[in-house]
């Protein structure tokens, strides 16, 4: 994968990665059972990158138009504590969170895959989607991914946004010579 170095020089400034749940962490499917409990898959590699963003001091939101219990429980597994659900307008969300983070929009990578994305993505430093989204989302977004959304769409971000604040070879130290 290639970014444009204006991108590059984008992706070097956020301080926060707000991401959409379904269709971005999931791939976008939704699972009952019999019994109406609601079913979520979610990929490690995906909360394994979050966690890692936690760790160098970015920043980490969950904004998204539906409640879930599993949502919950993955963002509280993940060390998550911006997760703001039943979110009708996600960009209202988004600027509420960045005033009491003391952050702008411009510092702000955030990555959906349908039209109550659409605001952050296009007022956002960095607009991301997935190759899984509708084909508008990609005409207005700075940055497609090349994995699908729910299969590692999001560790793609989390690993770019490393490697773009030189983080990365810090991150690969860690696991090749032990924590410090």
């Amino acid at each position: 994968m290639t970014l444009s170095a204006a991108l590059l020089d984008r992706l070097r400034r956020v301080r926060l990665l707000a991401i959409d749940v379904d269709g971005v962490l999931t791939d976008g499917r939704l699972y009952f059972q019999a019994d109406g409990i609601e079913i979520k898959a979610f990929h490690t590699q995906d909360g394994h990158g979050l966690k890692l963003l936690k760790r160098v001091g970015i920043h980490v939101a969950l904004i998204t138009g539906r409640d879930s219990p599993m949502v919950s429980q993955r963002a509280a597994a993940l060390g998550i504590d911006h997760v703001h659900q039943g979110c009708e307008d996600k960009l209202v969300t988004l600027r509420a969170l960045c005033q009491r983070l003391d952050i702008e929009l411009e510092q702000v990578a955030y990555c959906g895959d349908d039209l109550p994305d659409l605001g952050a993505i296009k007022r956002c430093g960095v607009g991301i989607t997935v190759p899984n989204a509708p084909d508008y989302m990609h005409t207005h977004a700075d940055w497609t991914t090349e994995r699908l959304g729910g299969h590692g769409a999001v560790r793609e971000i989390c690993d770019t946004l490393l490697e773009a604040q030189g983080h990365w070879g810090s991150v690969l130290d860690t696991y090749l010579h032990g924590q410090k």
